[in-house]
């Protein structure tokens, strides 16, 4: 049965109690008097009904967001699905186009930059309000304004080691950030004033840098830069992004959050853009299983969805869901990281032979059949500095060097290989992946690989602070631009000291840790350097000792949108940091 997207809420509102007033008519006075009888009266006109005063319908978009967030915590969050539902909750200084990935101003109307490069002046709007609903009344409370401090509170919120954000590095840009955030709470103290953020009255806010860094405008806007909410924060603590406890102040609030079922988001009447936001609703389901979303999506339940890989051959030969496909690259890559400290992967020998035994453009063609390109290096085609273009960088599939890697480490057409385990998080096209590259494997190199998939949130958390014995030896996981420089890729990602490193690498390693030494130091030089053309040139390095010398990754393929829209639904598809649904329009259907 088809679902209508244009809903009726409350019905028609009925005028009651207008009475049509009696109209007394008037004659010429007569010349004679008439006899004494009741002269007839006029007979009274009725007032005509009352016209009904019509409630207009919302306009509802049906997404499916693939999995339960993992949190709605600016500070915390740090995967696609998380981001993309804050994306409609919080304004940040800056945004990303969608189209085109170009920074431009959001709470920010302008900034200004000291000659030296170090100091960042944002000078805000003053017509963003926080915001609260009410599920229970369905009602708005507009708050207050949102200010410099609201900022200057959330990037501090964010760098505190008490928040234990796993994204905080991405701020370690800023002065003293470092310092502050890897403070041994509570053995050690520090000053949160020293942190190089400061309001300087209520619409002006002051970042201070460790070094230039002409990337900042972006990571200005990205969600662990957005302000926060104090009062709520500190209100209902770890419970202040639920439904009528979380302020908000972008294009939605939240209204519903059925953990691990839907999600409905609702328009913010005091957004100051809010005349040009059409969509009234975002509801969003959270089903795992791409071929039940694509059937909802055929069915008319979702207008948007993407396309598993079963389906993909008949979507591209049908003539009417052909015009509603979506392709085209996506500034992601999709990769395979290594427990470094775990045997067997703890030989870069193992490490470098999985990965040339994968034949990328044999699960392109065969598996994913969407437009991907392989993937031989870490940042992929859009990204400065990405040395996509260049074949002497990376590693390639290559099944002769594979066998002479695995003989190397010691295990010759697979003898005496232990048990190993590949796990992915939860979905359909995880799994036909890695089971494509798990008989890559065995036809290769003569080894088994167990598979293993495990749910999306637990999934993260395992790999975020997992100890290395609960680790799985192989994971796979996927990096999206957050802006288009290889700083937010080898260095944010994989740097042992300012970097996530799920890989946990060290340069203490006896086989590669000197090129671990390198990489870091190599990446820090790149972050510094003002001339682009020596940039370029330090990640190329950083970018071999990663894939190849070090191996702590196998980098498989770059990411295509492959995704379908009805054709009365005007979307974008965002390039980086989050759809912008407050811009797209839908026409009555």
């Amino acid at each position: 049965m088809r679902r209508s997207k244009w809903l009726a809420t409350a019905g028609l509102v009925l005028i009651a109690g207008m009475i049509a007033p009696l109209l007394a008519g008037c004659g010429p006075t007569p010349t004679t008097v008439a006899p004494a009888t009741k002269p007839p009266q006029p007979t009274a006109t009725p007032a005509p009904p009352p016209t009904a005063t019509p409630v207009p319908t919302p306009v509802v978009v049906h997404l499916n967001l693939g999995s339960e967030p993992p949190t709605l915590d600016p500070a915390l969050a740090t995967d696609l699905t998380s981001i993309d539902v804050i994306q409609q909750l919080f304004l940040g200084l800056t945004g990303l186009k969608p189209e085109t990935g170009e920074v431009i101003p959001r709470l920010a109307t302008s900034w200004d930059i000291s000659p030296d490069g170090l100091v960042y002046t944002f000078h805000m709007r003053n017509d963003a309000y926080w915001v609260r609903y009410d599920p229970a009344t369905d009602t708005f409370e507009k708050i207050r304004p949102v200010t410099a401090y609201d900022v200057e509170y959330g990037v501090r919120r964010t760098v505190m080691p008490e928040t234990a954000s796993d994204y905080a590095y991405v701020l370690y840009v800023l002065k003293n950030a470092k310092a502050i955030n890897t403070t041994q709470v509570p053995t050690q103290t520090y000053n949160i004033e020293d942190l190089g953020v400061k309001a300087l009255d209520d619409y002006t806010v002051q970042f201070t840098l460790e070094y230039p860094a002409g990337y900042f405008p972006a990571i200005a806007g990205m969600w662990v830069s957005r302000p926060q909410p104090k009062e709520s924060i500190e209100e209902f603590g770890a419970e202040w992004t639920e439904p009528g406890n979380i302020m908000t102040n972008a294009a939605y609030a939240l209204k519903e959050w059925t953990h691990d079922s839907h999600m409905t988001l609702v328009k913010n009447p005091y957004f100051y853009d809010a005349a040009k936001v059409q969509i009234d609703v975002i509801d969003y389901v959270m089903i795992t299983e791409a071929s039940t979303a694509f059937a909802m999506y055929e069915n008319g339940e979702l207008d948007s969805a993407g396309v598993p890989l079963d389906d993909l051959d008949r979507v591209k030969s049908d003539p009417v869901l052909s015009k509603e496909l979506h392709i085209a690259p996506y500034p992601c890559t999709y990769y395979y990281g290594f427990t470094i400290p775990k045997p067997p992967v703890d030989n870069v020998h193992v490490r470098r032979a999985l990965s040339h035994a994968i034949d990328r453009q044999g699960l392109i063609d065969n598996v994913l059949k969407g437009g991907q390109l392989p993937a031989h290096t870490f940042a992929c085609p859009g990204i400065f500095g990405a040395p996509v273009d260049d074949m002497s960088v990376g590693i390639f599939y290559d099944p002769d060097k594979a066998k002479q890697e695995m003989e190397e480490a010691g295990y010759p057409g697979g003898a005496g290989w232990p048990a190993v385990t590949l796990m992915y998080n939860t979905s359909e096209a995880h799994a036909r992946i890695a089971q494509a590259i798990q008989q890559m494997w065995k036809e290769t190199l003569g080894i088994d690989v167990s598979v293993e998939n495990m749910e999306w949130k637990v999934y993260l958390k395992t790999l975020s602070d997992g100890p290395v014995e609960v680790m799985p030896h192989i994971w796979r996981l996927a990096w999206c631009a957050d802006y288009p420089d290889e700083n937010n890729w080898v260095h944010e990602v994989f740097n042992t000291e300012e970097g996530s490193n799920r890989i946990r690498m060290s340069r203490d390693d006896p086989q590669v840790g000197n090129f671990v030494k390198e990489f870091d130091e190599t990446t820090m030089a790149a972050a510094r350097e003002a001339d682009p053309n020596k940039r370029i040139e330090l990640y190329k390095r950083a970018e071999h000792l990663l894939v190849y010398e070090i191996a702590g990754i196998a980098p498989i393929y770059y990411y295509t949108t492959v995704a379908v829209t009805k054709p009365y639904l005007k979307r974008s598809y965002a390039l980086l940091g989050g759809e912008w649904i407050e811009q797209w329009t839908m026409e009555p259907h």
